[in-house]
């Protein structure tokens, strides 16, 4: 792996982890396995490693929702297979990860959300309308306006609410709000379609 990969990779896992405030150049090049002088090589200080970690790591996770859409026979396969990719990463992720990059980096917060209005709309709007005309997903929908409303839901999840408690943490929430989301679009070959897949990649996935 070669050392910017090693230190992008670090990185995340530190942020996630961690959140962003408490981390240090320190805890990064010492995760990469690399010395401080190989980390000041390619950033200048924290604030350049925070902005293309969040911008390689959002592109990673967008190739990626991108495959399962091109690979999957249907749209539910496809959600069902992004929900199982997000469900790791919350499990991953400390909730006050994205609140943290908000406050204390505004414009690598701004440029991230900017990013997913734009890639991630379209590409639930795409799922949307692949559902419609496979009769998978409810002909009256609007898909411009569901995709908009399942990522700002996406949103408040990572923001501290009644949500999050000591019995239900992201990935619950998140496999929750995925399921009430679906449950509202799907028509009944949709649902028969979503019980098989989540049985065969989301054996997890609480029932409703």
């Amino acid at each position: 792996m070669e050392p910017l990969e090693k230190i992008l990779s670090a990185a995340i896992e530190l942020f996630r982890q961690y959140v962003f405030k408490t981390i240090t150049m320190d805890d990064i090049a010492r995760r990469a396995g690399i010395s401080k002088k190989t980390l000041y090589q390619h950033f200048s200080n924290k604030n350049e490693v925070v902005g293309e970690t969040v911008q390689w790591y959002k592109c990673k996770m967008s190739e990626q929702c991108c495959a399962y859409m091109n690979e999957s026979e249907n749209a539910i396969e496809a959600m069902v297979r992004i929900m199982t990719l997000f469900d790791t990463i919350n499990r991953q992720m400390n909730p006050l990860t994205m609140l943290e990059m908000e406050r204390f980096f505004p414009e690598v917060y701004k440029q991230f959300r900017d990013k997913m209005l734009v890639e991630d709309v379209q590409n639930i709007k795409i799922n949307l309308e692949k559902g419609i005309e496979e009769g998978l997903y409810r002909p009256e929908i609007d898909p411009e306006f569901m995709a908009r409303y399942r990522l700002e839901m996406s949103f408040l999840m990572y923001r501290p609410t009644l949500l999050i408690n000591e019995q239900n943490d992201l990935a619950a929430v998140g496999r929750e709000i995925n399921e009430h989301f679906l449950y509202g679009i799907m028509t009944n070959k949709g649902e028969k379609l979503y019980q098989k897949y989540k049985e065969q990649y989301f054996k997890q996935v609480s029932k409703i």
